[in-house]
C-alpha cells in the first residue's frame, strides 16, 4: 500500500516504514504528525484518486531527525566587467518515518 501526499508544497510517495526527507519541520524528535492532504491511495488492486484530496485519508508520520544538506556553491560571473561573486548555501531538512496510511 502506498499514498501520494502533498506536504509543504511538494509531493512525496509514502509507503509504510519508508523514510521521507522533507523541508525542515519545527517539531521535536519522536513527535507524531498527521498529513491530511493525500492525493492518491493505492492498495495494490484498488486506486483512489482525490479531487484534489482523498476524503478521510491521512498518513501518520513520526519525526526522526533534522540535518543540513551538503553545501551548494553559487558562482556569479559577468565577462569583461570585473564582476564575480561566490555564495554558499546549506538547506535544512528533516527525516520522517511513515507509521501508517489510514483510509476511511
Amino acid at each position: 500500500m502506498y499514498a501520494l501526499v502533498e506536504y509543504k508544497g511538494k509531493q512525496y510517495k509514502a509507503e509504510k516504514g519508508a523514510v521521507i526527507t522533507v523541508d525542515k519541520l519545527d517539531a521535536e524528535k519522536g513527535s507524531r504528525i498527521d498529513i491530511d492532504s493525500v492525493l492518491l491511495v493505492s492498495d495494490g488492486e484498488k486506486v483512489s484518486v482525490g479531487a484534489p484530496y482523498v476524503k478521510g485519508a491521512k498518513v501518520q508520520v513520526v519525526v526522526e531527525d533534522s540535518f543540513r544538506d551538503k553545501k551548494v556553491i553559487v558562482f556569479k560571473y559577468k565577462s569583461k566587467k570585473d564582476y564575480h561573486r561566490t555564495i554558499g548555501h546549506r538547506q535544512h531538512y528533516t527525516n520522517v518515518r511513515v507509521e501508517e496510511i489510514v483510509v476511511a
